[in-house]
């Protein structure tokens, strides 16, 4: 049961206790003062209507379940999440303006942010999680555990064979499958390995795009010389048939994504404005539930906890946001 539960059921108690013990108007005088939670209105049955959400593969796993456990706890409403990559989220948000969140594995750009503005909408950013992009071969790879981020963008590039990146390895044609263009995950990774020129990978020989994470891992799956990123997620859902590799002898894992160890660690968002938070206390509720449920979910769901610096500025700027 939710500590806002336990709150409500004490005030009740507090109340009948109170008034049982009232016999007299001179009695009255002497009622303690009782504590009302101010949130009480953000329970998730206390608010009705439709949520939307749009964006990020990665967030969608994180936010399919915070939507589950906030229709557990007693919202009747409907709440659409679709995972179309972060780019698309943000121009179904920003130039569309027809969700009411934003999922983002990258933080917002300048140009979206001003796309916002056009349509009166001024987006406030929540840091809910951190990811570490898994660099993933099938279990049947019996030459990769741990390679150098120089290796990986020649991987990822020019190389054809694997044996021209290490001449030990086979004189196999190396198969890739990364996720489409509009992926926050794709922009990261060409910023982080890349140096932000997208033109190599997209040349790579053998290469699939996809913006479905289970299309990639299933291509993955099939093949001892195939090799692609996805959110680390998605790894360890098929953590038994995939293998996924450290880089620079650096695993991906809660302490090296948290303290940015491992390279291609990041933060995950959810975007939404003040408008729209106090238009529609549903949206408002369902954040405020996310942030303050997140880190008691976020682990099992294959992602690491946001520091807790990241959190309460992301409270601060609901708070911000409601107006409270």
């Amino acid at each position: 049961m939710k500590k806002r539960t336990y709150l409500t059921m004490f005030v009740l108690m507090i109340t009948a206790m109170v008034l049982s013990a009232c016999g007299s108007p001179a009695q009255a005088t002497d009622m303690p003062t009782i504590m009302v939670d101010p949130y009480a209105m953000y329970a998730p049955d206390a608010v009705s209507g439709d949520i939307i959400t749009a964006g990020s593969s990665t967030v969608f796993p994180l936010s399919e379940r915070m939507s589950e456990l906030f229709s557990d706890e007693g919202f009747t409403g409907k709440i659409t999440i679709d995972s179309i990559g972060s780019g698309a989220g943000y121009e179904r948000f920003c130039v569309e303006g027809e969700s009411d969140i934003a999922n983002a594995s990258r933080a917002i750009k300048d140009s979206e942010v001003e796309s916002c503005k056009a349509i009166d909408r001024v987006p406030l950013e929540f840091r809910v999680g951190t990811d570490a992009i898994a660099i993933a071969v099938s279990s049947s790879n019996d030459f990769l555990t741990d390679i150098s981020m120089a290796e990986l963008a020649l991987i990822f590039s020019t190389a054809e064979n694997w044996s021209d990146v290490r001449p030990e390895w086979p004189a196999e044609p190396i198969q890739r499958f990364i996720p489409g263009t509009d992926s926050g995950t794709f922009d990261f990774f060409v910023e982080v390995v890349l140096d932000n020129d997208e033109a190599p990978i997209l040349a790579a020989s053998n290469l699939q795009l996809s913006e479905n994470d289970d299309v990639l891992v299933q291509g993955v799956q099939g093949s001892p010389y195939a090799i692609g990123f996805f959110g680390f997620a998605y790894y360890k859902e098929n953590a038994s048939s995939l293998k996924a590799l450290s880089l620079d002898g650096v695993e991906p894992n809660e302490t090296t994504a948290e303290n940015g160890s491992y390279p291609l660690s990041r933060p995950l968002f959810i975007y939404s404005t003040a408008s729209i938070l106090k238009e529609k206390p549903q949206v408002a509720a369902f954040i405020y539930f996310y942030l303050t449920s997140v880190n008691d979910e976020i682990i099992d769901v294959g992602y690491f906890p946001a520091s807790q610096a990241a959190l309460d500025a992301a409270m601060t700027a609901w708070q911000q946001g409601v107006g409270q």
